[in-house]
């Protein structure tokens, strides 16, 4: 059999397995795994490196509407670049709805931002606020069986934050069609009242971010929308825990049998609440939420990896450039943290910071990076075995790693928009060299080969964590 590329002599390793093999593509597809496959176009030596599917990234945020004057660091063409250079070759970003607008016609606009300018391979979540009658029994079901087939909802940020109501009818909706819930658990309430306090005290430094939202805010709001999709009967999935607290809720919910799944990102793995102490507005560039924490925080949230709590390993990429009025420092911000644009950077860095903080240092296995980073995103957003892993007739998504290239990671080695990298400094050993979406090479030994619009939008199957449940006494 010939092929279009061979991709020979490196050590490939999947979620369940690590093996030498040969792998053989075409048409976009991986056609075969073995040893003397014959003949191809291209034959890649990967000898000395490691083939692992490519990441998926299933939580980002690109070009979305932030608030007057602020302006999102990365469209999709910047995004997916900085996406296929840290060894992703899928995203799955928000497509978010603001009060008033029509769920189809919020699809519609981000479609326009996205067709034609992606590297790699994108599909949409859907962000809920506004629960009319209309979103909620005609748009949201049409959507769902298009195959937007997750939608996150908020319980914390003014005109997102949903009510108890509003999140048990939208929990609703997703039991009647089978779509996972996503949820940003911070209580909006408890953060209002501290935010009031500390201004009023004059304490507006970036750090005072970090002290508006403490842990209780996390671990109630995670509580209580582990009460809620129990009400329901529904599966969720917690994004973002950032601590122990958070972390044991959803243990005790699992070993209680409920579907409630959890994830967790970078920063609350090397970062800590210290780093918004920075002089002048420094301390902006880690402004995020939930904030990251401490030490105590940070080994709770590689336990939660090591022991299944959390299954999935996202960027929550939200990226605002620093030096900018329209960015961190917005006129507004300057005067309190309540006004810093939330979020940063991070959908280039995610794969080198746990493979060398995790694989390197023992506390992962390969297997278990792979299936944090790569695989499990696909089962859970529907999207295995199409996506996620190396295997006969799956998509020819694959990351060529170096494991011994040793980086310090640096705003100059960066693809995005931001103008700054919250991880600056931070050394790792093990670097994605290549990256390839459906056969092609958009990174290959480190530059830039793919051509923009080469990623393409994916629709995608209902999660089989959301498969329909009994009957409920309610319905």
């Amino acid at each position: 059999m010939s092929f279009d590329t061979i991709i020979r002599g490196g050590t490939v390793a999947t979620a369940s397995d690590t093996f030498q093999c040969d792998v053989g593509i075409a048409g976009g597809r991986i056609a075969a795994l073995g040893a003397d496959l014959g003949t191809a176009k291209d034959v890649v030596d990967a000898r000395g490196k490691l083939v692992l599917p490519g990441g998926i990234d299933s939580h980002v945020h690109l070009s979305q509407p932030s608030g007057p004057g602020i302006v999102m660091a990365d469209d999709f063409a910047s995004g997916t670049q900085a996406a296929a250079f840290g060894g992703n070759t899928m995203v799955l970003p928000f497509a978010m709805q603001q009060k008033g607008q029509s769920l189809r016609e919020v699809v519609k606009q981000y479609h326009a931002k996205a067709d034609g300018q992606c590297y790699v391979d994108v599909s949409f979540h859907l962000i809920i606020t506004d629960t009319t009658e209309s979103v909620l029994g005609q748009e949201l079901p049409a959507l769902v069986n298009d195959g937007y087939t997750s939608f996150k909802v908020f319980m914390t940020y003014e005109g997102m934050a949903l009510s108890d109501i509003e999140m048990l009818n939208v929990m609703a909706v997703a039991r009647e069609t089978g779509a996972l819930v996503m949820v940003h658990a911070e209580n909006y309430d408890a953060i209002r009242f501290l935010t009031d306090r500390l201004e009023r005290a004059g304490k507006t430094a970036p750090h005072f971010h970090g002290t508006s939202r403490p842990i209780a805010v996390e671990r109630e709001a995670t509580h209580r929308a582990i009460a809620l999709s129990e009400i329901v009967d529904v599966p969720i999935m917690i994004v973002h825990v950032s601590n122990r607290e958070a972390m044991e809720e959803i243990r005790r919910a699992q070993q209680r049998g409920l579907k409630i799944y959890g994830e967790t990102c970078p920063q609350y793995l090397v970062l800590t609440a210290g780093d918004m102490e920075g002089l002048n507005m420094e301390g902006a560039k880690y402004v995020c939420s939930p904030p990251p924490r401490d030490h105590a925080s940070q080994v709770a949230c590689w336990e939660g990896m090591q022991q299944g709590v959390f299954s999935l390993f996202s960027s929550d990429h939200c990226p605002f450039r620093y030096d900018d009025p329209q960015g961190k420092l917005t006129p507004k911000g300057r005067t309190s943290f309540r006004w810093v644009p939330n979020g940063i950077p991070g959908v280039e860095t995610r794969l080198p910071i746990l493979f060398s903080e995790g694989v390197g240092k023992g506390r992962i296995s390969l297997n278990e990076f792979v299936a944090l980073t790569a695989t499990n995103h696909a089962k859970t957003y529907g999207l295995y075995p199409k996506k996620g892993t190396i295997a006969v007739g799956s998509d020819a998504d694959i990351a060529i790693w170096d494991p011994e290239r040793e980086v310090t990671i640096s705003q100059s080695l960066m693809h995005g928009g931001a103008d700054y990298t919250p991880y600056e400094g931070i050394a790792v050993k093990g670097w994605p060299v290549s990256t390839m979406v459906r056969g092609i090479f958009v990174v290959r030994d480190g530059e830039l080969v793919g051509k923009v619009g080469a990623g393409t939008y994916v629709a995608r199957e209902r999660s089989p964590l959301a498969k329909p449940i009994a009957k409920s006494a309610w319905e």
